[in-house]
């Protein structure tokens, strides 16, 4: 995948000239932080990729990318706070290294950023781009508030939880990939069609994050292997396990997901017997797969060349064989 890796080269180089830090540094400073932390940069990467596809010029695309990059990282930053998270990409969380009232503003301040980047484009795709940003972050938002509703929700449904997990996550793939399309001037069907590729791309990649919490490779996944079952998270594994188990399992488990435990690696061991003993482990994968299916689906409708289609084929399916 050398071409994705040309993208992302390409991003880093555009978000080096622009996260300068300005005045008040106190401001600016979290911010340079935050963008400057690393992580996959799949968001921008998408779009630089969905405009080369359709326009062959990627570079038009570098401050929409951009955009997408700086949004998503203040809802990280704002995540933090709420989750009081101390550490992000291995690094202190921007409230732990500064305070959460800067934490608070320094991220107010990235959102309207993430606007002003729409400066650099015509009208038209300016208002195109700014009206999907627009329900896409709302959504984000509407995402999130189900998640933190989900904490003290024990009738999570599968419906409930994949409308959550479409929100707070796969409308953003979906959208970073139809800004790409609108700044490549792509026909309206072609940018709704990249968007439904997107967006279901990124509930498969999302399941597929959860399963990876539970039963990823400790060594490349990156963070705290069975973090979700300590926390208590109920994800698509645990409402598939209430809903595939018997009585004296369903029990167990309600009961390990009530409890803090002293040693959570056995928490963690009993659950994930339980996740692979009722078929949730196994029903998560089929979904995933089912998910990445529907995506792959999608490409049948666009108006580009079938080498095209390969490409992105090929990096959905880079995607969900990841271990990390």
């Amino acid at each position: 995948m050398h071409l994705i890796e040309k993208y992302r080269t390409e991003f880093v180089g555009f978000l080096d000239n622009y996260s300068t830090v300005k005045e008040p540094q106190t401001l600016y400073n979290p911010i340079k932080y935050i963008l400057n932390l690393g992580g996959k940069r799949l968001r921008p990467v998408l779009t630089l990729m969905t405009a080369d596809i359709f326009s062959n010029d990627y570079k038009k695309a570098l401050p929409a990318a951009l955009s997408i990059e700086v949004f998503h990282n203040f809802s990280l930053v704002h995540d933090d706070i709420m989750d009081d998270a101390p550490l992000r990409r291995g690094q202190k969380t921007v409230h732990e290294k500064w305070d959460v009232n800067t934490g608070i503003l320094s991220g107010d301040a990235m959102l309207i950023m993430a606007y002003q980047l729409f400066e650099n484009y015509e009208a038209n795709i300016f208002q195109a781009l700014a009206k999907l940003f627009s329900k896409t972050a709302l959504e984000v938002c509407e995402g999130q508030q189900y998640d933190i509703d989900f904490e003290t929700k024990n009738d999570v449904t599968v419906a409930a939880y994949l409308k959550m997990i479409e929100y707070k996550t796969a409308v953003l793939v979906g959208a970073a990939m139809k800004m790409g399309a609108i700044v490549a001037n792509a026909s309206a069907e072609d940018q709704n069609n990249i968007y439904e590729f997107g967006k279901n791309l990124g509930i498969a990649f999302q399941l597929q994050d959860d399963y990876l919490d539970a039963f990823g490779n400790p060594e490349t996944f990156g963070k705290q292997v069975g973090g979700d079952i300590i926390e208590n998270k109920k994800t698509y594994l645990y409402i598939k396990a209430l809903e595939f188990s018997n009585e004296t399992q369903r029990a167990e488990l309600q009961k390990l997901f009530s409890n803090n435990f002293d040693a959570p690696e056995n928490k963690v061991a009993l659950v994930k017997e339980i996740f692979k003993s009722t078929g949730s482990a196994e029903a998560t994968k089929k979904a995933i797969e089912a998910y990445t299916k529907k995506a792959f689906l999608v490409l049948e409708a666009l108006h580009i060349s079938d080498d095209k289609k390969v490409l992105l084929k090929n990096f959905g399916t880079s995607l969900m064989n990841r271990d990390v």
